[in-house]
Formats: structure tokens, C-alpha cells, sequence
């Protein structure tokens, strides 16, 4: 039998007034947010707007820098990056550094030692087949070794402007936490993402979500407290915050 007390908080729960989840993000109310956070990523100091600002244009820096970040945090892979331009930005310069060169200068990259070979494969093979020169569609890009959709996606997007979605392990979590997508994985939240998100804002989505990613919408206790669109952010799957 329940007590008088719990009777009591039951029938006070019931009767408490029902407070709405806030409405998932949709294709057509996406732009809201995306203003609002691309406005406010001029103050974040988030380590993925200093390595794409420093390898924009260039696709050879787009691409080896994102081989830099696979398992790697993003402060460590700008510092690697801007160690290893520094002395080689181009495949034929790569090749004549020393494989023990690249390693001391990559380190402590995640697996720097294989990415020293794959980065030396994708240069070998840029030179024998392209010219020296980085492909500019996704089909190409995934045929050289090391370098999946997210890579490919970055480097169409950042380097050459043309349209496609880079979904890493931020924009797959925040999509998500959006409601924007229902996904169980990156790759399948690119396919979503393709379907759902206007094509004008594919080029940016990835910059501006993995900024956000860095500073405040953490996978664990996101700052919310301080998020510019906690207003209308629906927070799917959100349990603690800050």
C-alpha cells in the first residue's frame, strides 16, 4: 500500500503543469541558429577555426592537416600541422624529408608513425597520378589511401567551396542533439544531413558545429548556460548540463 506522503507527490506531479520539449530543428528553421553561431564563433578560441584559417585555399594542407586529426584532438593536430608546413607544404617536399623527420614533427599526434607512411603514400600517388595536385570530387579523393568521406568531404568543402557536408564526431553529435537528424553513426548522419539541411549551408555547417563542439556543446555536460541558442535548442538527449 503507498503511503499518504507518496499519494500525495504523485497526484502534485500529476497535476503540475506539462512543460513542452522545445521543437526539433528542421531544414527551415536551421538558418536561425546557423546566424546566430556563425556570428558568435568570432569569440570562441576554438582550434579548428586557427587550423582551417591557416590551411583555407590550399587543398595539399586541407588534406594532410585532416590526416593530422583522425584520433587526434584538434589543439594538438594545429600544433602538428603548423610544425610539419612549416618545413614541408607540398607532396615533392614531403617526399624528401626523412620518414624519422616527419615523425619528430607530427608528434604526439595520434599513430603518428603510421600516418608518417600514409601521408607519404598519398603524396607518392598525388604526384604519379595527379600531377602533384590534390582531386577536387569525393570519388577521387576516397581512392587514395587513408582518406575516407570525412577527409574528402573537408577538403571539397574548406579548400575548393564546392558543396558537401564533413560529419565528424561533432557534427554527428550536435545534429543529432538538434533533432535535425536521427542517426546512429557519421556516415549515416552525412546521408541525412544531405537530405534535410539546405545546400547553403552545407560548405560551413561542418566549421561552425565542430567550433561549437570545442567551446561549449561538449558530448558530456554541455555548457548550456552559456550557449547563444539555448532558447530554441531542443537538447535531445541532454541529461546534465552547465
Amino acid at each position: 500500500m503507498r503511503s499518504p506522503d507518496r499519494n500525495a507527490r504523485i497526484a502534485k506531479k500529476a497535476a503540475a503543469p506539462h512543460k513542452p520539449r522545445r521543437p526539433a530543428f528542421t531544414g527551415a528553421t536551421i538558418g536561425r541558429a546557423l546566424a546566430i553561431l556563425r556570428r558568435e564563433a568570432k569569440r570562441w578560441d576554438a582550434p579548428i577555426l586557427t587550423l582551417v584559417a591557416a590551411e583555407r585555399d590550399d587543398p595539399f594542407l586541407t588534406l594532410i592537416g585532416c590526416i593530422l586529426s583522425l584520433r587526434t584532438r584538434d589543439e594538438t593536430t594545429a600544433v602538428a600541422a603548423e610544425r610539419l608546413f612549416a618545413h614541408a607544404a607540398t607532396p615533392a617536399a614531403i617526399l624528401k624529408l626523412e620518414p624519422a623527420t616527419i615523425e619528430r614533427l607530427i608528434y604526439p599526434v595520434g599513430f603518428y608513425r603510421t600516418k608518417t607512411r600514409v601521408i607519404r603514400d598519398i603524396c607518392r600517388v598525388l604526384i604519379a597520378r595527379h600531377g602533384g595536385r590534390v582531386p577536387d570530387s569525393i570519388d577521387e579523393l576516397v581512392k587514395l589511401k587513408g582518406v575516407g568521406r570525412k577527409t574528402a568531404n573537408l577538403v571539397v568543402t574548406e579548400a575548393y567551396r564546392k558543396p558537401g557536408i564533413c560529419v565528424d564526431t561533432h557534427v554527428h553529435r550536435i545534429s543529432n542533439r538538434w533533432g535535425l537528424v536521427r542517426t546512429r553513426n557519421p556516415d549515416a548522419t552525412e546521408l541525412a544531413l544531405r537530405a534535410v539541411l539546405p545546400r547553403r549551408y552545407w560548405i560551413e555547417y561542418n566549421r561552425i558545429l565542430v567550433a561549437f563542439g570545442q567551446t561549449l556543446c561538449h558530448p558530456l555536460s554541455p555548457r548550456c548556460t552559456r550557449c547563444p541558442i539555448a532558447s530554441v535548442c531542443p537538447r535531445i538527449g541532454v541529461g546534465r548540463s552547465r
